[in-house]
């Protein structure tokens, strides 16, 4: 056998993949894997989730609008996806992550619940996948440069615009900022009576609610309406730029202050203003993650952008007061800077990372916020005590 034959034999046997996905840094990095899921290019932030479960749910957390999100954990794919798990509240919406970034190529479905393949799923959604990459090197990037912007590109033939695609990466500004609110508020207001779900039961129907609860949907996710529902609440989810005559015009009994995307001290412009009328009012008000942040901007302290973030199902927050530590879902690259809390204004909750803000409540005011997700979905239900705390403000306000 020749030497030519042997090389052709071996490039059989060995073929060269060519890529066929792109992850383009801001700094003119470019790493080359294989494309999954829909086909295009999404620019973004790329931060990283350590959560080992429930990559369905954080894929439509609206709060990860303006992201990619890099998954630690290798094994992708396993559980398979369904309808039940979705955390958007328009089913057909597709708020959430821009993009996704995989170790290994998606695992095979191998769960009872699982209706559909992870791949099927995110072209469906328009979400752009790649995989074949370092993602232990490319967090570690992340944790000594903090998250940089990306474009994240996927074409079947392996054609690229490399220049066009630098350019974009380069120019994109940036979450800071930027209010992204209104491309993942609902457009018009509707009420929610679902609760949560139960083993071989499914969902239940809130059928006695003890409290009427207005939710402002800042990028709300399902499972916190479901614990609200479950608590005994009658909800009203409202658009972000409801105004306060508005939101206290349907006598709640309690408001609360969702989750969601972008730069709060943007958003806070129009939200701020609201948020400080319904405190003002005496009405009983629970926020979380972004609404946490706004009602930080509504007292007095200001916000400021993380290194890194907190993203994962895994994070140790003490809360001040019980002394009880609880292993929390985060989601957020934005933080209250506790250095600015002004008088009355006490911190209830820190994180045991690193010591940054994770709650806050007022003096002598039934409001209170935690940075996390209480809900979680996924992740631990350490914090589901939370509801039941906002509960209690609303029956002792009742009762009053």
């Amino acid at each position: 056998m020749t030497s030519q034959e042997i090389s052709e034999q071996n490039s059989s046997a060995w073929p060269d993949h060519k890529p066929t996905a792109l992850l383009v840094l801001a700094d003119g990095t470019v790493l080359e894997g294989f494309g999954l899921g829909a086909e295009g290019q999404a620019v973004g932030e790329v931060c990283f989730n350590t959560a080992m479960t429930g990559y369905e749910e954080i894929l439509t957390d609206p709060s990860y609008a303006g992201q990619l999100i890099t998954f630690t954990f290798p094994h992708i794919g396993n559980v398979g996806t369904n309808d039940e798990d979705i955390e958007t509240v328009n089913m057909a919406a597709t708020p959430g992550a821009r993009g996704v970034i995989l170790r290994a190529a998606i695992t095979d479905p191998s769960n009872y619940r699982s209706v559909k393949h992870l791949d099927q799923w995110l072209k469906a959604r328009g979400i752009i996948g790649l995989s074949g990459i370092d993602t232990r090197a490319l967090t570690a990037l992340i944790r000594s440069k903090g998250m940089p912007n990306a474009v994240i590109a996927h074409a079947r033939d392996g054609k690229f615009d490399l220049p066009g695609l630098k350019q974009e990466a380069r120019e994109w500004p940036g979450l800071e900022g930027m209010d992204l609110v209104p491309m993942v508020t609902s457009a018009q207001r509707f009420t929610w009576d679902e609760t949560p779900w139960a083993w071989e039961k499914g969902f239940g129907r809130q059928t006695a609610p003890e409290f009427n609860v207005v939710a402002i949907d800042y990028g709300i996710k399902r499972n916190i309406l479901r614990l609200l529902a479950g608590e005994g609440c009658k909800i009203t989810v409202v658009p972000a730029t409801t105004s306060a005559e508005d939101i206290l015009a349907l006598k709640p009994d309690g408001v609360f202050l969702s989750n969601g995307p972008g730069d709060p001290a943007e958003t806070g412009k129009y939200a701020v203003p609201v948020i400080q009328q319904v405190i003002e009012s005496g009405t009983p008000t629970f926020g979380i993650c972004l609404g946490h942040q706004m009602l930080g901007l509504a007292v007095g302290a200001k916000t400021k952008k993380m290194h890194q973030g907190h993203h994962g199902a895994n994070h140790p927050v003490k809360d001040e007061t019980t002394g009880k530590v609880e292993i929390t879902s985060m989601n957020h690259g934005f933080a209250v800077d506790q250095d600015t809390l002004p008088k009355g204004a006490t911190q209830t909750h820190i994180s045991l990372f690193d010591g940054s803000n994770c709650g806050i409540s007022l003096d002598g005011r039934p409001v209170f916020s935690v940075q996390y997700h209480p809900e979680a979905s996924p992740g631990p239900r350490d914090s589901h005590y939370l509801f039941k705390r906002f509960a209690d403000l609303m029956r002792a306000k009742k009762s009053g």
